[in-house]
């Protein structure tokens, strides 16, 4: 693993614990010798975590779409800051930029972000490693939400296990480094079976 694309919030929220995540993360980032893929964003919890990897000597990769930077919401002194058409274009971007994936927390966009991320996995489009890092225990009800989604029979166990969840950085990274794709023959079976109904 050489990059780490990092999905986070605009924002800091509500408790100083988030921001303190995203810091602890730049420092453990550039520690391990891993360069950060992240939004390209100034503000909130992606400009905390960049500048702490920038401040540590860290390398950073910005990765903006061309109405945000117009805002001038970008993080100009990135390591590089690459200014792409849309949304579409930045996600795909950073998805091939990186070797995994993390989560800080953060709202709607960081969401869709790693559940996409997830959804590629699950559907075999890569076999990159993601996971959450539950900082604060922030995300400790969506983490619910997975287990009644599997409960409930709507993701099976194998894809359950695509998302992996710490509440340290060095927890967390450590895990997308052991991570091996769990049971693909069986996720390829009920990809198929499902498809098949």
């Amino acid at each position: 693993m050489k990059r780490v694309c990092v999905y986070c919030g605009s924002g800091v929220g509500t408790r100083t614990e988030y921001a303190d995540a995203a810091r602890t993360l730049g420092r453990v980032l550039v520690q391990q010798g891993l360069d950060l893929v992240f939004g390209g964003g100034r503000i909130g919890m992606m400009g905390v975590l960049a500048r702490t990897v920038l401040e540590r000597g860290g390398n950073v990769i910005g990765v903006i779409p061309e109405a945000l930077q117009a805002m001038e919401l970008g993080l100009n002194e990135a390591t590089e800051l690459r200014v792409v058409k849309d949304m579409h274009e930045r996600k795909a971007t950073m998805a091939g930029l990186a070797d995994g994936f993390i989560a800080l927390p953060g709202g709607f966009g960081t969401m869709e972000e790693m559940f996409e991320i997830l959804t590629w996995a699950q559907l075999a489009l890569h076999t990159k490693p993601a996971g959450l890092l539950n900082a604060a225990g922030y995300f400790d009800h969506l983490i619910r939400f997975v287990d009644h989604a599997t409960d409930e029979g709507f993701l099976d166990t194998a894809h359950r296990d695509l998302l992996l969840v710490d509440r340290t950085a060095d927890g967390l990274l450590a895990k997308l480094r052991a991570y091996r794709r769990p049971e693909m023959d069986k996720v390829d079976w009920i990809l198929r079976a499902r498809l098949e109904q």
